[in-house]
């Protein structure tokens, strides 16, 4: 105490920002800077060292990272910085659940109090022995082709029944149960609870899942966990259920709800559902939105009808207007003037022709009787006519006991001849 009176050069007391840490008492206490201080000049003295862990928090802010390491076999864990110097040197992309080897600096920040460890270098140690043996799992299966989406059957638009396997009492159940019903209130559950974590998961939930595959009222099963680190969800990436989930005749909807750590039975499963929330809505349509849809087309089928019929009204109206079919005897009587005149010029065209054709005939009639023989006859002339058809002309054509027959006008008489006469009448005598 001498020593700093002494330094000051006066009796008065030091201040607590000159009582080191070591000295300081109740009477004279030490500054948190002056004790932050001196922590920090310790802890400098450290150097750097390299550790091994696994990444369990890893923050983007701006261009740094702010993270946390935890021990491979211990609940211990540090929290690291890496800059964005750092950061732009490192090779490989890190992820929470990573082993790997970093190069840490301890480093103490006075203002807050707050120690962390600041990164210069970090690698991948590789991915364990459980961590490489899920990797040659995932190939194989996605050779196999299990994971393709060809193979994934799609859900039921309502299903019936929906088959949930989930731990008993979990958050993870009332999530999917609770928005389920807020969705569509009618909707029913069988619900089988199984252990989600540890050595009796997977044949809990493979059993589980095998009752409801087998039950035919069940139309689709979702598997729920509420999230977890990756050593719990282990279970998850089991090949045994894995391959029972791929078998399964019932969609499959995986809810583990961990966006960083996919376990394979998000990538075998029909659908992938982000959390238990997401599952549900996923499963069972909201009734308000398929209320507002039936109402939205009934609105769009009444409008449409409304125009189909209007657009009737529209094209009747049109042909009703045509004058046809406004004043059908207009056409009649538009043309039944035309059909009186044509009808009266045909009979006055027809009277000539036969009155013509009636002349014609009398003269014809009149030039045939005035050239026919038996107009001669009717004068009182008669024609001699020998039994074999020929006509006399001569008297000497017809000698003594020649038969011949007279045609006269009315009738024809049978006569022999005597001899010829004196008294006949020679042509030239005429």
């Amino acid at each position: 105490m001498t020593t700093f009176q002494n330094s000051l050069g006066d009796n008065s007391a030091p201040t607590s920002d000159q009582v080191a840490p070591r000295d300081s008492s109740p009477d004279q206490p030490t500054s948190i800077a002056r004790l932050n201080q001196t922590i920090k000049a310790s802890i400098e003295r450290w150097g750097a060292i390299w550790a091994e862990g696994e990444i369990t928090q890893w923050n983007v802010r701006g261009r740094n990272v702010f993270g946390g390491i935890k021990d491979l076999s211990s609940d211990a864990q540090i929290n690291i910085q890496v800059w964005s110097s750092v950061l732009a040197r490192l090779t490989d992309d890190f992820h929470v659940g990573d082993h790997v080897v970093v190069h840490l600096k301890a480093d103490y920040f006075t203002k807050r109090g707050s120690f962390s460890f600041q990164v210069s270098t970090m690698r991948h140690v590789g991915l364990g022995a459980q961590l490489e043996k899920l990797e040659k799992l995932r190939r194989q299966l996605r050779e196999e082709g299990l994971f393709e989406a060809a193979r994934k059957k799609p859900l039921p638009f309502l299903p019936s029944r929906i088959g949930l396997i989930t731990g008993a009492s979990s958050d993870a159940e009332k999530d999917v149960l609770r928005n389920a019903q807020l969705r569509w209130p009618q909707v029913d559950f069988r619900t089988i609870h199984a252990t989600v974590q540890g050595d009796r998961s997977v044949p809990e939930v493979i059993a589980a899942l095998q009752q409801l595959d087998d039950d035919q009222t069940v139309d689709v099963i979702v598997i729920a966990r509420g999230g977890g680190d990756p050593q719990t969800l282990l279970g998850f990436s089991d090949e045994r259920l894995v391959r029972a989930v791929a078998a399964a005749t019932t969609p499959i909807v995986s809810a583990i709800g961990h966006e960083n750590d996919r376990p394979l039975l998000d990538d075998v499963a029909d659908v992938r559902a982000s959390t238990p929330t997401d599952a549900a809505k996923r499963v069972v349509p909201d009734v308000g939105e398929q209320r507002a849809i039936v109402d939205q087309l009934r609105s769009r089928l009444t409008s449409r009808l409304q125009q189909q019929v209007q657009h009737g009204i529209q094209q009747l109206e049109q042909v009703r207007s045509r004058p046809s079919l406004r004043d059908p005897d207009a056409l009649i009587r538009d043309r039944e003037q035309e059909v009186f005149l044509s009808v009266s010029r045909g009979r006055d065209l027809m009277s000539r022709s036969v009155d013509k054709a009636e002349r014609r005939t009398a003269e014809l009639r009149a030039s045939l009787r005035a050239l026919s023989p038996a107009a001669t006859l009717a004068r009182g002339y008669a024609i001699a006519q020998t039994t074999g058809g020929t006509i006399l002309h001569d008297a000497a054509d017809a000698p003594d006991g020649t038969a011949f027959t007279l045609t006269l006008d009315s009738g024809a008489l049978t006569a022999t001849s005597h001899g010829q006469t004196a008294s006949a009448i020679m042509p030239d005598e005429k």
